[in-house]
């Protein structure tokens, strides 16, 4: 049984796991990672981490795109019978969230560097200069993007805690195979 890189009706392919697993691995690397370099002594690095810390929001914020194409042209597996109707109706909006927040959060960030009165330059990976976006410089700007990237940080990884609840639920509570579609891709016989 050779695997897919594209879904089938019950299972995601290589493509759409790849994905997942990579992103939820930086998604939740850049919380730990943000929370570190905010709290520091050593401005040099601190200076280094939030480098660090911006390479990986832009590196982000490309797989996502990626990952929300993908998903617009590959079928989604549909949910087993077993998932009720509450769920059902809940998956896709969770879903939606969860895209909306990988994109919002490196946005902000995005913002927040554009707009700070530093006018230091992201250098992503150190191999290229990453132009700001077009916003205007200010104190009152930079204070409202950086509250603005701190919410949605807290508020993505409490969605992201709740979505890993939901998968360990119905691996452990309800076996119903929700999870395992995300960590076996599809066959070419599906």
């Amino acid at each position: 049984m050779q695997t897919s890189i594209t879904n089938s009706a019950t299972r995601y392919g290589w493509g759409a796991i790849l994905l997942h697993w990579l992103i939820a691995l930086i998604f939740i690397g850049q919380f730990g990672l943000g929370f570190v370099m905010v709290r520091l002594t050593s401005q040099r690095t601190a200076f280094e981490l939030i480098q660090l810390h911006k390479s990986f929001g832009f590196l982000l914020l490309g797989l996502v795109l990626l990952r929300i194409a993908w998903r617009l042209g590959n079928a989604t597996p549909a949910l087993p019978r077993s998932v009720g109707t509450l769920e059902r109706r809940a998956a896709p909006l969770a879903h939606l969230a969860l895209y909306a927040f990988q994109l919002a959060l490196p946005l902000s960030g995005w913002a927040l560097v554009s707009v700070s009165m530093l006018e230091i330059p992201s250098l992503p990976f150190n191999l290229f200069v990453m132009p700001n976006l077009p916003l205007a410089e200010s104190d009152g700007a930079e204070s409202f993007w950086a509250a603005a990237h701190w919410y949605l940080a807290y508020a993505g990884m409490t969605l992201v805690a709740l979505h890993v609840a939901a998968a360990l639920r119905h691996h452990f509570q309800l076996r119903d195979g929700v999870l395992t579609r995300m960590v076996t891709p599809s066959s070419n016989s599906e």
